[in-house]
């Protein structure tokens, strides 16, 4: 989404130098409608009410300093000045209390079930286009959907092994899934930082507060990766795949390796022989039964997809195909967060599980229908306009924001090409807390969880919250200017205090 300017009103002023809150029209994550502190708030507020501007900005460097000299940071492409940056990270935590998260726990493990069932249907009998629930020509010609993967063994019917949903919550405090991310997510080496980063600033309200480790993610990606072998070798040797150091999410693809114990590979370390994938070491090749990997389908392998790339390895899906290797993410698993089927997941849900979707959808217009296209052209200046394949903020029009020339040529492309647009309703994203230029204000965030399928399926009790730093903009995606933030998932009365694993 991109920027908006948000209205404000009179709030509550946080008893500290410097330093103000006045929420807006949104759903406030710390405030109530009438201005009290949210429950799950009270000790963070408390604790945030106690420090001065100048403690705050010192904590706020410290905070930056370690990140830079961990070398925490991305890319952005077509920078002017740079494209290695570290990624802003706000100081005060979001609290989700346990109660929210059992509904959003339950929903994103409903909706990964679901999803990795359609998958296994459309690359096999194809019983959901048969029988009409989703478009056939819709899902057949979508540009991710791999026709190399028809009838293709997947261990447990799990493609998406690491899914990051994006959630926001709505005016109302419901949650709501705003987009699913099955290919290659992103951006849990950004939660993991910044819960360390957390726990160092205000370390006696996060002993107190009982919140639930992610600590635990790189075991539980490694154990989720392992068992997609487990009926074939007992202790398989996985990998990291990264395109390298020049991806913008290079930092992760290291980080993760490290956590996990695992080597981090490039194509070019690879080698494949009758049909069996190796890796090239000092001691010599050594077999490879799982790549986790972190490059896009069509660099997989320049014998099966692109012949240009040379991100892959030449080969590598033969290997696949043959099952004498497995790749998480199964290629192909874009097709299940392709923006068009996005609309068609609520009934994809009722369809294999024969339940309502726990987590919502919010409300969405394909271009490629002819009724709902002229809805669109007819509001484009109060909708939000993306293309169906594109991410990272980038291929879209957010109508009150954009001028009418800006509209008027969008609305040309949408024309040309309907099928490749989907429209939404501006959405108020619920704002949190940020210190920002010395002042505690208001900033929209949204919420990516991170839900790992294989033998069994887990959702992290924690998530990265993104956040749009500039005053009234929607923009969260830290490739348009925005940042991050901790997220707190507290646990239950019977639960574990952080630090101990719940069983």
């Amino acid at each position: 989404m991109a920027g908006m300017t948000q209205t404000l009103a009179e709030a509550p002023t946080l008893p500290m130098t410097e330093a103000a809150y006045l929420p807006g029209v949104a759903y406030d994550e710390m405030f109530t409608a009438e201005g009290d502190v949210r429950t799950h708030y009270d000790p963070l507020h408390a604790r945030m009410s106690t420090l001065g501007a100048e403690e705050l900005a010192g904590r706020q460097r410290t905070l930056e300093r370690s990140f830079l000299l961990q070398g925490i940071t991305f890319t952005v492409y077509g920078a002017e000045n740079t494209t290695e940056r570290i990624i802003p990270t706000d100081l005060f935590p979001r609290i989700i209390p346990a109660a929210e998260w059992a509904r959003i726990e339950a929903g994103l493990t409903q909706r990964l079930r679901a999803l990795n069932l359609f998958l296994d249907d459309i690359y096999g009998d194809q019983q959901i286009l048969m029988d009409g629930v989703v478009p056939r020509e819709l899902v057949l010609g979508a540009p991710s959907y791999r026709r190399e993967m028809q009838h293709l063994y997947v261990p447990h019917k799990a493609y998406a092994n690491v899914c990051g949903s994006d959630l926001i919550r709505c005016q109302d405090g419901q949650f709501a899934v705003l987009e699913d991310n099955l290919r290659v997510p992103s951006g849990v080496s950004y939660m993991l930082a910044n819960r360390d980063a957390a726990k160092r600033t205000f370390p006696g309200t996060y002993r107190a507060a009982g919140v639930r480790p992610v600590e635990r993610y790189p075991d539980l990606l490694l154990a989720t990766l392992k068992s997609m072998t487990a009926d074939w070798r007992s202790n398989p040797q996985v990998v990291v795949l990264t395109p390298g150091v020049y991806n913008s999410a290079y930092y992760e693809h290291a980080y993760l390796a490290r956590l996990m114990g695992v080597p981090l590979v490039e194509g070019r370390d690879l080698v494949v022989h009758e049909n069996m994938v190796y890796m090239r070491t000092t001691t010599g090749l050594r077999r490879v039964d799982v790549i986790y990997r972190r490059v896009d389908d069509d660099f997989i392998d320049p014998l099966t997809f692109r012949r240009d790339s040379s991100l892959g390895a030449a080969g590598l899906f033969n290997a696949y195909r043959a099952g004498n290797v497995v790749i998480c993410n199964a290629p192909g698993t874009g097709v299940a967060d392709d923006k068009a089927v996005y609309a068609y997941v609520p009934d994809i849900i009722r369809y294999y599980l024969g339940e309502d979707a726990i987590l919502p959808n919010i409300e969405t217009f394909l271009c490629r229908e002819p009724r709902q296209l002229q809805h669109v052209l007819a509001n484009l200046d109060k909708l939000v306009v993306k293309a169906v394949g594109a991410s990272g903020g980038y291929g879209m029009l957010v109508g009150p924001h954009a001028s009418q020339a800006e509209r008027e040529a969008f609305a040309e492309a949408i024309k040309a090409d309907p099928e490749n647009y989907i429209a939404q309703p501006t959405i108020q994203l619920s704002t949190a807390p940020c210190l920002v230029d010395g002042r505690i204000e208001p900033r929209h965030v949204d919420l990516r969880p991170f839900i790992l399928s294989g033998e069994k399926t887990i959702v992290t009790p924690g998530a990265l919250t993104r956040v749009a730093l500039k005053r009234g903009s929607l923009v969260v995606n830290s490739s348009q200017g925005g940042g991050s933030k901790d997220t707190w998932v507290l646990a239950d009365d019977q639960g574990p205090a952080n630090g101990s694993a719940r069983p």
